[in-house]
C-alpha cells in the first residue's frame, strides 16, 4: 500500500511539473491571469448599469438623468467581455514570444491579425423580417467574444510558433544597414515572417470554409468548446475538476494554478454568457464562474480551510494546531489558506487528507444544488480574490449567496470535526508513548 501511495504521489508530481513547464499551458494561464481584472471590471460595469442607470431598479428611477450614462457602462462591458477573444489572442502571442525570444508585440499582433483572418468579416442584418449577411460591416459578436476563445487560443499558439520558427531563418530576413533606426530595421526583419504566417493561416481558413461550409470559429465552438463548457458546468465535471485541484494541494502544489489553463477560459465564457442572457431579459444559467469559485468553492481558502480553522478552535486539544489556526484566522477570512496549508501542515497530512480533498466536492455540490433549485442566482458580477467572506457572496449573488456561503462553511466544519477529534486522539497516544518511554 505504501509503495502504491508513493508511486501515485510521484505520478501526480510529474503531471504537475509537466503542466507547469509546458509553455503553451503556461502562456494561456498567464494570459487569462493578466486579463482577469478586465473581466471583473466588465462585470461590475453591468452591475453599475443596473444599480445606477436602470429606470426600474436603479438610481435612475429617482434621478432620470442618470439613464443617459448607461451607454458608458455598456461600452465598458463590450470592450472587456464582449470582445475578450481579441485581447486573449494578443496576450498569448506575447507570452509565447517571450519564451521563444522573438519580438513580443509583433508576434502578438501577428497572432491577433491571423485570428481575424479565419473568422467571418460579415454580420447578419435583419431588415423588415429578412436576414442578410453584409460583408465588411463588422465582426460577429460570437466570433470575437466568449464563443471565440478556443479558436483564438489555438490560432495564437500555432501562429506564434510559426512566426518564431520563421524568425530563426536568417536568409528570409530583410536586413538594413546599421545606420537605420532599430525600430525600422526590426520592421523589415519581421516582414517576411509576418507575410508567410498570415498567408498560411488566411488560405487555410478559406480552404476550411470551402470544405466544410462553416468558419473555423463556429466549428471549434460546436465541436470542442461547447461540449467542454457543458461538462464543466455539470456536477460530475465540476466536482471532479476541483477535487483534482485539491489532490495537488495535498501534495504541496498550488492546485488552482494546475487547472487554471483549463478552468479560466471556461469560467470567463460562463460569465459572459450570464451577462448576455441577463441583458436579453433571460435568466442566467451558468453557475460556475470566477465569482462563484471565490465565494463558494474556495471560500476561506482552498479546501475550506476557514472551516478547518473554526473546527480546530472549537474542538482541538492540541496547542500546536490551535496556534496555527489563530495565525491563519484573519487570512482565512479573506480566502488565503497558505498559512494553514503549509503551517499545520495539510500538505501530505494523512489525518486531514480526506476532508481536505472532499471539501471541494462538498462546496461545488452545494453551489450546483442551490442554483438548480433557483435559490441562488447565477452571477453576472465577478468579485476579485481577496474580498472577505459575506461581502464576496453578497456582491456576486445577493443575500442568498451569503446564506449559501455560511451553509458551506458550516458543513465544512462538520466535515472536518471528526478528523480534528481524531488528531486529538493521535496526539494523546503520542504523548502517552513518550511518557512511557521516559519512565
Amino acid at each position: 500500500m505504501a509503495k502504491f501511495t508513493e508511486k501515485f504521489e510521484d505520478g501526480l508530481m510529474i503531471i504537475a511539473e509537466k503542466v507547469d513547464d509546458n509553455k503553451y499551458l503556461g502562456a494561456i494561464k498567464n494570459a487569462f491571469t493578466t486579463f482577469m481584472p478586465f473581466i471583473i471590471v466588465g462585470s461590475f460595469a453591468s452591475l453599475f448599469n443596473t444599480l445606477i442607470c436602470s429606470t426600474s431598479t436603479g438610481l435612475a428611477a429617482f434621478i432620470p438623468a442618470l439613464a443617459k450614462i448607461s451607454p458608458a457602462f455598456t461600452a465598458i462591458n463590450f470592450a472587456t467581455l464582449s470582445i475578450m477573444a481579441l485581447p486573449i489572442c494578443f496576450l498569448i502571442g506575447s507570452e509565447l514570444a517571450k519564451r521563444n525570444k522573438v519580438p513580443e508585440h509583433i508576434c502578438a499582433i501577428t497572432s491577433l491579425v491571423a485570428f481575424l483572418c479565419v473568422v467571418p468579416q460579415s454580420v447578419s442584418i435583419v431588415v423588415e423580417g429578412l436576414e442578410s449577411a453584409v460583408s465588411g460591416a463588422g465582426l460577429p459578436g460570437d466570433a470575437i467574444g466568449a464563443q471565440g476563445l478556443f479558436i483564438a487560443m489555438i490560432i495564437s499558439v500555432l501562429v506564434s510558433e510559426l512566426f518564431s520558427a520563421l524568425m530563426k531563418i536568417d536568409k528570409i530576413k530583410i536586413k538594413m544597414p546599421a545606420s537605420v533606426p532599430a525600430a525600422i530595421s526590426q520592421s523589415f526583419n519581421t516582414l517576411i515572417p509576418i507575410l508567410v504566417s498570415l498567408v498560411v493561416v488566411g488560405v487555410a481558413g478559406q480552404l476550411f470554409f470551402l470544405a466544410t461550409g462553416t468558419y473555423m470559429n463556429s466549428w471549434i465552438y460546436s465541436v470542442v468548446q461547447a461540449p467542454l463548457e457543458a461538462i464543466f458546468q455539470s456536477p460530475f465535471g465540476a466536482i471532479a475538476l476541483f477535487m483534482i485541484a485539491q489532490v495537488f494541494w495535498f501534495l504541496g502544489i498550488h492546485g488552482n494554478m494546475i487547472i487554471t489553463p483549463i478552468r479560466n477560459p471556461l469560467i470567463a465564457s460562463a460569465l459572459a454568457a450570464n451577462i448576455a442572457t441577463a441583458a436579453a431579459g433571460g435568466v442566467p444559467d451558468q453557475p460556475i464562474t470566477y465569482g462563484a469559485l471565490v465565494s463558494f468553492i474556495v471560500v476561506g481558502g482552498a479546501g475550506l480551510v476557514l472551516s478547518l480553522i473554526i473546527a480546530i478552535l472549537l474542538f482541538s486539544k492540541r496547542d500546536d494546531e490551535k496556534a496555527v489556526a489563530k495565525l491563519g484566522l484573519i487570512p482565512g477570512l479573506f480566502g488565503i489558506s497558505e498559512p494553514v496549508v503549509f503551517g499545520l501542515p495539510l500538505v501530505l497530512n494523512v489525518t486531514y487528507a480526506i476532508p481536505f480533498i472532499l471539501s471541494a466536492g462538498l462546496a461545488t455540490g452545494c453551489l450546483l444544488f442551490a442554483t438548480s433549485i433557483g435559490f441562488v442566482p447565477c452571477n453576472i458580477v465577478d468579485v476579485p480574490f481577496g474580498f472577505p467572506i459575506v461581502v464576496s457572496a453578497f456582491i456576486g449573488h445577493g443575500w442568498q449567496g451569503v446564506v449559501l456561503q455560511l451553509v458551506i462553511l458550516a458543513l465544512g466544519v462538520l466535515l472536518y470535526t471528526p478528523f480534528v477529534l481524531m488528531s486529538n486522539k493521535q496526539y494523546q497516544r503520542e504523548q502517552e508513548k513518550l511518557n512511557a518511554e521516559k519512565e
